[in-house]
């Protein structure tokens, strides 16, 4: 055997199973017949939004999209929307990280069953949740009725509402982003700091807070866009008053009833708005560029 022909040769299956990947799909393992439900799935997705920007009458687009009803529900709906997803950070983050990292031993299915009931507004219709929100904190509500006799509060119907029924909506997507993101990146980091002396704080803070970032992320993006197109929580709980409860998705709703213009106009603007959080939100390498 000549020495260096077997090394010579070994690069020929490889070139082979290149040429068999140009000729039969677009890439390693991906066939050319998986791009046709791949283009009706975008086209699902994308269509719609065309079927808004034929429908558009750019003309008078300005004007509605100035007008005070939707430049108040534009500033209400980026206020709570923000309000919101603060709330979402504050109370969802430790609660990603309990889930996580937490142990109660001896009671797995009390992890379990906390997680289960976290997840529920992910799955629940969101006017489900917004007569819950009623329920608890109406006139007569579990906890409404001693917060009005004793102090005079009444939240439902106001911006607060608001607030708390798009929490309530976005939250899990935080939560799920975050405790995905803790668990894929272990706690051996954590582990490691603190045989070196760090405290769980300071391991916490200066080790896995910047390994999660990524995810916190976009947990972020995620509760701010659902914030921002909430509607049904918002509506049976908050009600729509212009400049207190009426977000954009409620005008929306309304201007559909007697505006058609003016309803695509708006939605329109959701869309943009929708398009910025996207692209500023968006995680690094996520488009393949790395």
């Amino acid at each position: 055997m000549i020495p260096g022909a077997g090394t010579a040769a070994a690069p020929a299956p490889t070139r082979r199973r290149e040429g068999a990947a140009d000729r039969h799909g677009t890439g390693v393992g991906l066939p050319v017949w998986m791009w046709i439900p791949a283009g009706i799935g975008f086209a699902v997705i994308a269509l719609p939004v065309l079927g808004l920007l034929w429908e558009a009458d750019w003309a008078e687009t300005p004007r509605l999209l100035t007008s005070e009803a939707a430049l108040s529900a534009l500033r209400l709906s980026l206020l709570t929307a923000a309000i919101s997803t603060t709330l979402c950070l504050l109370l969802g983050g430790p609660l990603a990280v309990v889930l996580a990292r937490g142990r109660i031993n001896r009671l797995p299915r009390l992890m379990r069953g906390i997680r289960s009931v976290v997840l529920l507004p992910l799955v629940l219709p969101p006017v489900v949740g917004g007569l819950s929100l009623l329920f608890l904190l109406g006139a007569n509500g579990l906890v409404g009725q001693g917060l009005d006799t004793a102090f005079g509060i009444f939240i439902p119907f106001s911006t607060a509402a608001v607030v708390l029924a798009q929490t309530f909506v976005a939250m899990p997507f935080l939560i799920v982003s975050l405790e995905g993101a803790l668990r894929t990146a272990g706690e051996r980091y954590e582990a490691t700091a603190a045989t070196l002396g760090a405290s769980p704080g300071l391991a916490f803070r200066r080790v896995t807070v910047p390994l999660v970032l990524p995810g916190l992320a976009s947990g972020l993006v995620l509760a701010f866009a659902r914030c921002m197109g909430e509607f049904g929580a918002t509506i049976a709980f908050a009600g729509s008053l212009e400049g207190t409860t009426r977000t954009l998705p409620l005008l929306v709703y309304l201007q559909g009833e007697t505006d058609v213009a003016g309803a695509v106009a708006l939605s329109l603007l959701l869309v943009v708005v929708s398009l910025v959080v996207i692209v500023v939100g968006r995680p690094r390498g996520l488009d393949g560029r790395g």
